[in-house]
């Protein structure tokens, strides 16, 4: 029974393992890399907002220290980058640890944890810009060395499969997450803090490994993306932008389900490049696109697409013994 709750993930990785298979452009393969890096962001955050009922507007602070950590450590210090890779998610982790600690102790919850990730985000973009350590607003270059031992390589395939088996340990950890009793701590967290305090869970330090496993996948999300592009600067790092497609992603695809951020992710971005081919000639108006579309999916599917999913399987499933009971009739008669 339960391993039979993993075979979907099976399945699933195996399906997209098998696409560079039938991929030939650089182009594609670029938005299959890219889709999967933002679904293991998105799923950081599902882990903290979907499960733990904790809304992050600052996920950029875990992705931008976990990518810095790795750049730093390997310019600095010439840590090898898989082993750097390691150091990154406990600094990201750690970053999360504090702003928890900091928030969950004075029960900072709703807008106003929103607000002190968001501004998290911004003052370590602050530091970076005047550090001379992480370049400042030059930013930081990683020298070019194409070999795996040097987390570079000449293929856009490996960095596919890479992020391939980095997203498949994420739909892992989510899963056994939802079947552990922290998983369900989180929930009733999520659906009450006040009556699950009452009834004995221990919400700070529920709240507090929340946060800390999100910033460790964040920031690994941080690293691969350093990794692809060699390159960071503070508002590349800390962007608004990462903290907002961390939350869209499992929003459009479904908070608190382990497929959400896979499925958002893809729809995501498949939307923002068929809105940017469809209006190539009229810069910006993809993006007023892009908007509409995210406004009406949110108006008309608030339980995200595997909502939508579980619903039809559900009339599927209630159609079926009706269809059933009229053949039987038909029969009869």
């Amino acid at each position: 029974m339960m391993a039979g709750r993993y075979t979907a993930i099976g399945i699933t990785v195996t399906v997209l393992a098998a696409l560079p298979l039938a991929v030939t452009s650089n182009e594609v393969m670029m938005f299959l890399i890219l889709s999967l890096m933002f679904a293991l962001l998105g799923q950081a955050w599902n882990i903290l907002g979907g499960y733990a009922g904790q809304f992050s507007f600052g996920h950029a602070a875990f992705f931008g220290s976990g990518a810095y950590a790795t750049a730093t450590l390997q310019i600095h210090l010439g840590l090898n980058p898989w082993v750097a890779m390691v150091a990154a998610m406990a600094v990201g982790g750690l970053v999360g640890g504090l702003i928890g600690a900091l928030s969950f102790r004075f029960r900072l919850r709703g807008s106003y944890f929103a607000l002190i990730t968001l501004a998290f985000a911004e003052v370590l973009r602050v530091i970076a810009h005047t550090s001379d350590f992480t370049g400042g607003g030059a930013g930081i270059l990683i020298p070019l060395d194409e070999r795996a031992a040097n987390f570079q390589f000449e293929s856009r395939d490996v960095f596919y499969y890479v992020i391939l088996a980095m997203v498949a340990a994420s739909l892992v950890l989510t899963r056994a997450l939802e079947d552990s009793r922290l998983g369900a701590w989180m929930l009733a967290i999520r659906e009450n803090e006040d009556s699950a305090r009452a009834l004995g869970v221990d919400t700070f330090r529920v709240k507090l490994t929340a946060i800390i496993l999100s910033g460790a996948m964040a920031a690994s999300a941080g690293v691969f993306y350093t990794q692809i592009f060699l390159y960071l600067d503070p508002g590349i790092a800390y962007g608004v932008g990462f903290s907002v497609e961390a939350l869209l992603v499992p929003i459009i695809g479904g908070m608190g389900t382990v497929f959400g951020p896979l499925v958002g992710s893809f729809v995501l971005h498949g939307v923002d490049e068929v809105t940017k081919d469809l209006t190539g000639d009229a810069p910006g108006l993809n993006l007023a696109l892009y908007g509409a579309l995210l406004i009406v999916m949110l108006r008309f599917l608030p339980d995200g697409l595997m909502g939508l999913m579980g619903r039809l399987r559900r009339a599927a499933g209630r159609r079926q013994p009706q269809r059933a009971g009229r053949l039987k009739e038909a029969r009869d008669a």
